[in-house]
């Protein structure tokens, strides 16, 4: 599947917020958005000019698929998955991303970003409820563990991650277990649970245009 391939603290400095996209490296003095916090190119700095309510709808849409690491064709049919479900479609559809496989994995702090959690998945190290799973956009549901499989339980970067899960902490529709390498998942989260700076209804704006 095709994916972007480029620098992503170039993503970051975009949108001008740090997305935390490349794990441990985005909380050091390293951080390339510490040093460069505007936007990428030649007239980055100096770059004024009058934004539109459809930019701003936009950019918000471009910050939120850039956090889950998706293309645009995939999240457009999550947000048409959540806009035909019961409730309010802007939740929907973040309660939808939450669930993915990669960001369980990330928020349990398996790993230390999605795109390291993607990886995982795809080279078969993740089990759900006893049974491989290597489908990173595969959905979650209540009562769900998600576990490392055995044989991947002394990989360093898993338990390197672990070990600076207290840092980022556990979502409380979480549970892990970390001696044992084993998450629960206690419920599917509510909108006050997701902490990101994200507004949804941007995103739906943008969509029923």
């Amino acid at each position: 599947m095709a994916r972007y391939r480029g620098s992503v603290c170039r993503q970051c400095r975009r949108e001008k917020l740090k997305l935390f996209l490349k794990g441990d490296r985005c909380y050091s003095d390293k951080c390339a958005f510490e040093k460069r916090a505007f936007p990428p190119g030649q007239h980055g700095q100096s770059r004024m000019r009058k934004v539109s309510d459809y930019s701003i709808q936009l950019r918000e849409k471009q910050k939120v698929r850039r956090i889950y690491g998706m293309l645009e064709g995939q999240f457009k049919r999550y947000f048409e998955t959540a806009e035909s479900s019961k409730g309010v479609t802007g939740e929907n559809l973040l309660v939808l991303l939450e669930r993915r496989l990669d960001n369980v994995i990330f928020r349990l702090g398996y790993a230390s970003s999605r795109s390291q959690a993607r990886q995982l998945v795809k080279h078969k190290h993740i089990l759900v409820n006893g049974r491989t799973v290597n489908i990173p956009s595969f959905l979650i549901s209540v009562n769900d563990v998600v576990s490392i499989r055995e044989k991947s339980r002394k990989i360093e970067t898993i338990n390197d991650s672990l070990e600076a899960v207290a840092r980022r902490g556990v979502p409380t529709w979480l549970e892990l277990d970390q001696k044992n390498y084993t998450g629960k998942v206690k419920s599917l989260p509510d909108r006050q649970e997701i902490t990101m700076p994200i507004q949804e209804q941007l995103i739906v704006e943008l969509y029923s245009k």
